[in-house]
């Protein structure tokens, strides 16, 4: 026998009938002997409909974080005490519980909190009572006693959290997908299913747009050694394991193509060259929570410097207006922002040793016509970001490229670029 937590995303509990087969799927590994803890998002769309009634309640208007925190929590107390009800009504005893009830606690901030403690003691007791637990995905309580969300995704980050706190066998991570893909299927209909995968390339895939998992859900599983399974919740296929070390398939050396729509560019041009000036931007943009991924920063000329930097597109207008606010401190000539970009990511363990890999990157997307506005690299992932129109074809060839399609060979090197 062993503990098990399992997680179902919205699409797979969106109505009356999604979620009576879900408890079907619950109480059958009950029934093996398993001890099963369940998180749960809300039901389908759910979310965006009630923040849609927040936009008609606040006419545009930006609501109260707090209170947009009280609403979007109630999407995941209805699907716990439904799936609740769901259990018993095939005999088995179940009980639901909120974030805050089963012991999540997280940072004071609202609408992408952080979870700090888990303290599981109740949620151990009703196992220990033979209960199914059920858990509302997403949400926790600050040590005040604020109710807070983990933002979009955050399902996934408590159950890779809890069954770190419980000290789970297996968690397991049910999606509308069989597993993790070489990329989006939905645009590659030859993409190949990955039997496993390493938590850092997982990481990164993550982190560059697929969204199969939360980005944060991936570092606990990687920083606590938890077990980590995607599977389908509409089907009984082996799903794809995330774990430290992944076998390499015979040379594959990209394992994955992700993309990111989100994605904003922003230029700040005529910056003096002084020490210090690129700290009081970025520090400036952290005190209000503004993510930024890539930078760069242009050849001093006459004296100053332009530099770009990429952010997530809704925060592109927060960004814009802070740093007009410290235009007269830092002293630039000005700001200026672009949209409708993509950036396209290549992800692999094997890319540090192989040669060619950004070359053949390079090669692909120029081919196609199309420029690079800004590029990104590390160790095991390589990052361009282009114009978004022609996303689709891109990452078709791409695919090709590497070899990645189930018809294709493997990519083996390309030109000596020592990548």
């Amino acid at each position: 026998m062993s503990l098990i937590v399992m997680k179902f995303g919205g699409s797979s509990v969106g109505d009356a009938e999604r979620m009576k087969r879900v408890a079907k799927r619950i109480v059958e590994r009950k029934r093996e002997g398993h001890s099963c803890v369940i998180v749960v998002s809300a039901m389908g769309d759910t979310t965006d409909e009630l923040i849609d009634l927040s936009n008609q309640i606040n006419d545009g208007a930006l609501p109260a974080a707090r209170e947009m925190d009280m609403l979007l929590t109630t999407g995941e107390q209805v699907s716990v005490a439904l799936l609740s009800m769901a259990i018993h009504n095939l005999g088995e005893q179940a009980v639901s519980f909120t974030g805050w009830q089963s012991g999540i606690y997280t940072e004071a901030v609202h609408g992408k909190a952080r979870i700090t403690d888990i303290q599981p003691e109740r949620v151990l007791n009703a196992i220990e009572q033979g209960n199914v637990v059920i858990v509302a995905g997403f949400q926790g309580m600050t040590q005040e006693g604020e109710i807070t969300t983990l933002g979009r995704g955050g399902s996934d980050t408590t159950a890779v959290a809890l069954a770190a706190a419980i000290k789970a066998d297996l968690c397991e991570i049910y999606t509308d997908v069989d597993g993790v893909y070489s990329t989006d299927p939905r645009i590659v209909k030859v993409a190949r299913k990955l039997n496993e995968i390493s938590y850092d390339e997982m990481l990164e895939l993550a982190n560059l747009g697929a969204a199969v998992l939360h980005p944060r859900a991936v570092e606990y599983a990687k920083n606590y050694n938890v077990t980590l399974v995607v599977r389908s919740s509409f089907t009984y296929n082996e799903g794809t394991n995330v774990k430290e070390e992944a076998v390499m398939e015979q040379g594959i050396v990209v394992r994955g193509i992700a993309y990111d729509k989100n994605v904003a560019r922003v230029s700040i041009l005529g910056v003096p060259e002084k020490p210090g000036q690129l700290a009081k931007v970025f520090l400036a943009l952290a005190d209000v929570q503004i993510d930024v991924d890539i930078i760069v920063q242009s050849g001093v000329i006459n004296g100053s410097a332009d530099f770009s930097f990429t952010t997530n597109l809704n925060d592109r207008e927060k960004a814009l207006d802070v740093l007009e606010r410290i235009r007269g401190e830092i002293g630039f000539r000005e700001v200026t922002s672009e949209v409708n970009l993509v950036k396209v990511s290549i992800v692999g363990a094997g890319m540090v040793s192989t040669p060619g890999v950004a070359a053949t990157m390079f090669k692909v997307i120029s081919d196609l016509g199309i420029s690079i506005s800004l590029v990104s690299t590390s160790e095991i992932k390589m990052s361009c970001v282009i114009d978004a129109a022609p996303l689709q074809d891109v990452i078709r060839a791409l695919h090709s490229a590497y070899g990645l399609d189930t018809t294709e060979q493997a990519f083996v090197g390309g030109p000596q670029d020592r990548r």
